[in-house]
């Protein structure tokens, strides 16, 4: 017999509270029943002694306390998964938006999954080509890694975003790889922008896309990226995929977290936040990686905004101390027209030594990126030089160096959106660019490396 509770004390946005309840678990999903026949669907946030605490995924407008009963369905959220899904795009919640039939689910996973254990992890280790330059030579992403993207609002992370989807890919011939793309509270133009680059490069033929937009209910804006973990998780555990999760914007993910914290009167933590942001970030990012005795693995590039440019804010920061590096977009690089405008000084990728070398790259891929930072670093010092004193009081050398610093950005960082450079192909413009300078400032270059790159170029 179908039990329903009618003591619904409040509603405040997308929170309602139940009274006299008996029973109810805490992440168990809820149907809310109007008099007319229609209803909304919930999840119980938490349950203290017969009270209830119910996030709605819709709008409560227009939601009458008095006359709607509430049904506790025992079970928590779950999302039919299937390799059906790749080529197919989603809403927040899981529900087909492309207007081809739903997909039969090969199985039902709870959507709330844990992290990995830190036990059953295997460390990451191979590397994965995203065909950007600035990424694959210089902070390169590892299978298994988690390995966040900083922007600013006005940036083209984006076109970055959508780059990386399409091109992304692993080396090795029987090789199954597959991308999960997770949108959070995008503009209804940028969903349009993802659905027709996907749709129109074939992209979307190895990626599981989820929408979110802006104008969607905040707490779809909370199950989103959980939903996308589980099909990545059923993909990579279960399918022995490769799969890569780009999910972009995490700030906006963020600020859903903090309305509805408000909605729940909790305490605030640092600018609003609620206290909990680090920890719930973390059963995000750490779903991420690779797990002993399984051949999938999962590899995940948040993108978030920094508001005012902050990288102090609690979103970068905290991401920041739970992944594995970063890699950050500067505005300066873009109103120089350099696209992508990725700041390799300011980046950091922690395990990219795991991920290069000789079987996994090439044998010079380690010595050439120290020798390329490092010339890039004192043309960048010499060009500030030469703005504070003038070019003539710095030495010749220097102003090859300052040289170098502007055919680095424009020629190594800076490429087409459609350009897909291999690892090989990168390597070689890095190389290209150093052969400006004489053999005794390539210092960094062992020998025996620096007698293969002549003997090669």
């Amino acid at each position: 017999m179908i039990e329903y509770f009618k003591n619904i004390k409040e509603v405040v946005g997308p929170i309602m509270v139940v009274e006299n309840v008996k029973g109810a678990k805490s992440g168990e999903l809820v149907k809310i029943v109007q008099k007319d026949g229609t209803f909304r669907n919930g999840q119980v946030l938490e349950v203290e002694q017969d009270k209830a605490v119910v996030q709605l995924f819709e709008p409560s407008q227009e939601l009458q306390k008095s006359t709607s009963k509430v049904q506790f369905l025992g079970k928590c959220l779950e999302v039919g998964v299937s390799q059906d899904m790749l080529g197919r795009f989603f809403d927040g919640m899981g529900r087909t938006v492309d207007g081809d039939a739903p997909i039969i689910p090969a199985k039902f996973l709870d959507a709330n999954s844990s992290p990995i254990n830190p036990v059953a992890r295997e460390y990451p280790s191979e590397f994965i080509q995203t065909g950007i330059s600035a990424i694959d030579g210089l902070n390169t992403v590892v299978r298994g890694q988690k390995l966040p993207i900083f922007s600013v609002n006005g940036l083209s992370h984006s076109n970055l975003a959508a780059q990386i989807v399409r091109q992304a890919k692993v080396l090795g011939k029987n090789e199954q790889f597959a991308v999960v793309f997770c949108a959070l509270g995008i503009t209804k133009d940028d969903a349009d922008f993802f659905i027709q680059d996907f749709t129109k490069t074939g992209a979307i033929n190895k990626t599981v896309c989820f929408l979110n937009l802006a104008s969607d209910p905040s707490v779809e804006r909370i199950s989103a990226p959980r939903i996308a973990l589980t099909v990545a998780e059923y993909l990579a555990f279960d399918c022995d995929m490769h799969v890569l999760v780009v999910m972009t914007d995490m700030t906006n993910y963020a600020e859903s977290l903090r309305e509805i914290s408000s909605a729940r009167k909790e305490i605030p933590g640092r600018r609003g936040y609620p206290g909990y942001l680090y920890t719930d970030l973390a059963s995000l990012y750490e779903r991420a990686g690779r797990i002993r005795g399984k051949e999938g693995s999962i590899t995940l590039i948040p993108i978030l905004t920094m508001p005012d440019d902050d990288k102090t804010h609690p979103v970068p920061d905290l991401t920041g101390y739970i992944t594995e590096g970063q890699i950050i977009l500067s505005r300066e690089l873009f109103k120089k027209g350099i696209k992508p405008p990725i700041d390799v000084l300011s980046s950091l990728s922690r395990l990219k030594d795991k991920g290069i070398g000789e079987g996994k790259t090439t044998i010079y891929h380690a010595d050439l990126l120290n020798q390329l930072f490092s010339a890039y670093a004192r043309g960048k010092n010499a060009k500030d030089l030469s703005t504070i004193l003038g070019e003539s009081a710095i030495s010749p050398m220097d102003k090859i160096y300052a040289k170098f610093a502007d055919s680095f950005e424009t020629r190594f960082v800076s490429q087409g959106e459609n350009e897909n450079r291999t690892i090989e192909q990168t390597l070689n413009i890095g190389w290209k660019l150093l052969k400006v300078f004489p053999k005794s400032e390539l210092k960094r270059i062992k020998d025996k490396n620096l007698e293969i790159l002549m003997a090669e170029n």
